[in-house]
């Protein structure tokens, strides 16, 4: 876009209400739930932070493409499409679909995680920490101590302990870490910072980079966005490095 405006550039066909709730009910609700927010009713939540999964607007072209889908039960069109697209981010020539990270996680863990085994990471999602215990293995977290508070000021606090890292593995054993992983729900940590370089491969141990559909910028409207010096091109995959 070449020009720019205080409008948004587009038009709103559908709308949807939403129920306004008073500071009072929402306290009475939070005091039902637990303070659970997973206990808490749709109808009960005026601006949802939870989660950016789906609950986005879609674009004309968009809801277009759903009924111009070919929905055949094998050899669809728009598989091919999908997986010509995947082919060629990857460069990989089988792709298993998944319907979000965690569906790919449960079948990784599977595969690559066994009973007393230890998976580090910056800070585990609920659902992969899930996935990983399921599975018999500790989930351990080693975010930098930033991270940790909420208040503190820091750019990357999403940034792995790569010291604790190191120390973990000598701890447990190279044979008893499968992988690591990197993701801190949504909070923002400098590449240069990931287990990718020698305190991984130097231990031959696989990293698993969860990528957010923006690299340079959290999606989550709870999240502080990156600084504007740390920019990066969109991606929406799972990537093996």
């Amino acid at each position: 876009m070449s020009f720019r405006t205080i409008i948004e550039p587009f038009r709103i066909h559908a709308t949807q209400a939403i129920k306004h709730t008073t500071p009072e009910e929402r306290q009475a609700a939070l005091v039902r739930a637990g303070y659970n927010l997973f206990g808490l009713h749709g109808d009960e939540v005026l601006i949802d932070l939870l989660t950016d999964s789906g609950t986005g607007a879609m674009s004309s072209r968009q809801w277009a493409a759903m009924m111009d889908a070919d929905e055949s039960y094998a050899g669809s069109r728009s598989f091919y499409r999908f997986q010509d697209v995947i082919a060629g981010i990857t460069g990989l020539k089988e792709v298993i679909p998944t319907h979000q990270g965690r569906a790919a996680e449960r079948i990784l863990f599977s595969v690559l995680v066994k009973q007393g085994q230890v998976v580090p990471n910056n800070n585990h999602f609920d659902t992969t920490r899930a996935n990983i215990e399921f599975c018999g293995a500790e989930a351990r977290d080693l975010v930098i101590a930033e991270g940790r508070v909420p208040a503190a000021k820091h750019p990357f606090k999403g940034n792995m302990d790569v010291a604790a890292l190191e120390a973990t593995i000598e701890e447990v054993g190279r044979e008893r870490v499968p992988l690591t992983a990197s993701r801190s729900t949504w909070t923002p940590a400098a590449l240069r910072r990931t287990p990718t370089s020698s305190s991984c491969a130097s231990r031959g141990t696989r990293r698993k980079l969860r990528a957010p559909s923006r690299a340079s910028c959290s999606p989550s409207p709870t999240a502080a966005p990156c600084p504007p010096r740390r920019t990066g091109s969109r991606i929406s995959a799972d990537f093996w490095r």
